[in-house]
């Protein structure tokens, strides 16, 4: 399979590791200094495109891979206010597009325990729950996209909260996200419910950036030959 790769950083050189290992050519490869790089033209050299680039030029690359008729994955986050856009123009020019908040598949497996877990507490009123998440100095955007995710999935199982906020004050309707960034840690999430008698934990912490390189690739392979739009439920069969 030939795949451009939009955002040629620590993860694009990782997804590159993974893509070669398992028989695939890179055709493309954009970063900061080739811009130019990225036309209609160039991208229509790859089967599919995979952006891991940042919050500003996510949304355009995913319309320009639309544009040129090339299925794109996406693992940037920091840009979701446009998602509904993204898979409108999607299904409107019948293309593929594979989104995930967080490729690893220990994280997904994560998520599914962290929706059972916040609808075991839907009747227990006397725990409240939060958030945090801890990355590497690098990332632009916070809270990240998985702990967003976390915090969704909650609010739709458990019911007591009806928003997430940032750093927000202790309140009975906010779920709580605390965001840190330091040295050059992969990513750990938590999240914490807890009580006047007793507080529960369950964690996920990244020990490097190959589970992510290998779900994007997976994600690649997943939507040969699909139309529409796709997650990782989709890819994991959950």
């Amino acid at each position: 399979m030939k795949i451009a790769l939009l955002g040629y950083g620590k993860m694009g050189k990782e997804i590159e590791k993974i893509a070669v290992s398992r028989h695939h050519e890179i055709v493309l490869k954009i970063d900061v200094f080739n811009l130019q790089d990225l036309t209609p033209e160039n991208l229509q050299k790859a089967e599919v495109a995979i952006d891991f680039s940042t919050p500003e030029s996510a949304f355009s690359n995913i319309m320009l891979c639309f544009n040129a008729g090339v299925p794109v994955i996406c693992g940037t986050t920091g840009w979701l206010d446009k998602f509904d856009e993204v898979t409108a123009a999607c299904n409107r020019k019948n293309g593929t597009f594979f989104y995930a908040s967080n490729y690893s598949l220990g994280v997904n497996l994560f998520f599914a325990v962290n929706r059972y877990l916040a609808s075991l507490m839907k009747p227990h009123a006397n725990y409240d729950v939060s958030i945090k998440e801890v990355h590497h100095v690098h990332k632009l955007d916070a809270p990240s996209g998985t702990a967003i995710s976390l915090a969704k999935d909650i609010i739709a199982n458990m019911g007591r909260k009806s928003k997430w906020e940032l750093n927000a004050a202790p309140a009975a309707d906010i779920l709580g996200i605390t965001s840190e960034r330091e040295g050059e840690v992969p990513g750990t999430h938590v999240v914490t419910w807890d009580s006047d008698v007793d507080s529960i934990a369950i964690t996920h912490a990244a020990k490097n950036r190959k589970g992510l390189a290998l779900g994007a690739i997976s994600a690649a392979e997943f939507i040969r030959g699909k139309k529409g739009v796709f997650g990782m439920k989709d890819l994991l069969g959950f």
